[in-house]
């Protein structure tokens, strides 16, 4: 059974930072890209981030490019979201997500590109 849990959000300050972990399970780590999407209320989910395990291979959109650090453990089949300098427009459900889909060359995340999710995890950020 496939299975994504995304965990670390919490309610933090603007300026602060979080580190989200996606933990997976029941799929070949190394053979698929993991994804950072996030949900803002009102708003479409939208990708911010991926990394590709097997090569290291990263993506980053425009918004959290320089704060945001994506990174992976593959003993552990493990993606991490260092988020620093938290503004309160990234305040948004986080979800981690697996798909086979190529991130060197990526310039935009697409939600149909990831076949398998986790449940979201909670980022609020106050002013």
């Amino acid at each position: 059974e496939v299975q994504l849990q995304a965990s670390g959000g919490g309610l933090v300050q603007a300026g602060g930072s979080l580190r989200l972990s996606c933990v997976t399970s029941g799929f070949t780590f190394e053979n698929y890209a993991i994804g950072w999407f996030r949900q803002a209320p009102g708003k479409e989910r939208e990708g911010i981030s991926c990394i590709s395990p097997s090569v290291g291979s990263t993506f980053y959109e425009d918004s959290v490019k320089g704060r945001f650090t994506i990174s992976s453990d593959n003993a552990k089949d493990t993606v991490y979201l260092q988020m620093n300098s938290l503004k309160p427009e990234d305040t948004a459900v986080y979800y981690c997500a697996a798909g086979v889909t190529l991130v060197e060359g990526t310039d935009r995340m697409f939600v149909y590109e990831y076949e398998y999710w986790g449940q979201g995890t909670l980022v609020t950020v106050s002013s």
